[in-house]
């Protein structure tokens, strides 16, 4: 089948998918503490995602990124990383999990045999009394041992940290050491303008190049043209020997190379994480399943692709879309 290009000549390999828009954390830069989940009639079954993923891959994705919410939550999520695996070196590169890691210590060695090699783990601090306030559940033990049982099984782990100026911003240096110390690779993220939360974001809003500004005044970082499909661009810290990454929507666009979309967990497809533009595929798979109307409907999404994001500091008061990062997949 054609290749997925965009309006602006670039290829479309690296696909997303949210299986879920549930998680069993509820970070203040992600949702309201009293998050209404969507009703489970409207996700696509595992056999619904599978076909998608099987049509994305046919039409030259080579890298599948399952999100949520929380995958791991997901009743069925195993089934369908070993339904996709059949996949790996037929078309597919690499199958890769996004996960909080509060059920890692149990998913671990699964996740490994289903295919999966490399998982990135949301920790935005190693201190239990900020964790818990971060992600309004005291779940800090359980991440930290689902990363340990992650390494022992074999799976490579990279640390996400969403920097917040009242919260992790003094802790930064402390979580990039100890990410290092670790072997892990870690990215810190500028939070970004999705969904209504609780929370002022304008208040939250911590600049990863004024960050970088200062570790520069007692680290030596060098630039690396490392790229790993996502939007961070990484540093290595000479001191600790460490790579590190930066992912700054609102302080720096990143969408020049950009190969990525996203499948939520009810069919939408969306082109872009900081636009509204979107496709809903999940009709025409059900209204029949003919492969002929679900191509249409990618190829009409792809031709809709904007050239880059939306996300503006000066207008982070207000999100950028009213779907939360829960629903697109992160």
């Amino acid at each position: 089948m054609k290749p997925l290009i965009d309006p602006f000549g670039r290829a479309i390999t690296y696909l997303r998918v949210s299986v879920t828009d549930r998680c069993d954390l509820r970070c203040i830069y992600c949702m309201s503490e009293r998050m209404r989940f969507l009703p489970r009639t409207e996700l696509l079954s595992i056999e619904e995602l599978d076909r998608l993923c099987t049509t994305f891959i046919q039409r030259g994705v080579r890298r599948l990124r399952f999100t949520g919410g929380e995958p791991l939550v997901r009743k069925g999520f195993l089934d369908l990383l070993h339904s996709v695996r059949r996949h790996l070196g037929e078309g597919l590169d690499e199958i890769t999990v996004t996960t909080n890691g509060v059920q890692l210590a149990e998913f671990a060695a699964p996740l490994f045999a289903a295919g999966v090699r490399r998982v990135n783990v949301s920790v935005d601090s190693i201190d239990r009394e900020t964790f818990a306030r971060i992600a309004r559940r005291d779940r800090l033990p359980q991440v930290l041992q689902g990363i340990e049982a992650a390494v022992a099984t074999g799976l490579k782990v990279k640390i996400n940290t969403v920097a917040l100026k009242h919260d992790n911003a003094h802790e930064i240096p402390e979580l990039v050491k100890w990410a290092h110390a670790r072997g892990h690779d870690i990215t810190l993220i500028e939070t970004m303008p999705l969904g209504e939360i609780d929370e002022d974001r304008t208040d939250q809003f911590l600049s990863l190049t004024r960050v970088r500004e200062d570790m520069q005044s007692y680290w030596r970082l060098t630039n690396l043209p490392d790229r790993t499909g996502g939007p961070a661009r990484y540093v290595r810290v000479e001191e600790t020997g460490g790579r590190l990454g930066f992912i700054t929507p609102l302080t720096h666009n990143f969408c020049e190379g950009c190969s990525r979309v996203r499948l939520t967990c009810t069919g939408r497809l969306y082109l872009c994480l900081g636009h509204e533009t979107s496709v809903d595929l999940r009709t025409p798979l059900r209204a029949g399943g003919d492969e002929d109307a679900i191509q249409a409907a990618i190829d009409a999404a792809i031709a809709l692709r904007p050239k880059g994001h939306d996300f503006q500091i000066e207008r982070l008061s207000k999100p950028a879309t009213e779907r939360h990062m829960s629903v697109t997949g992160g």
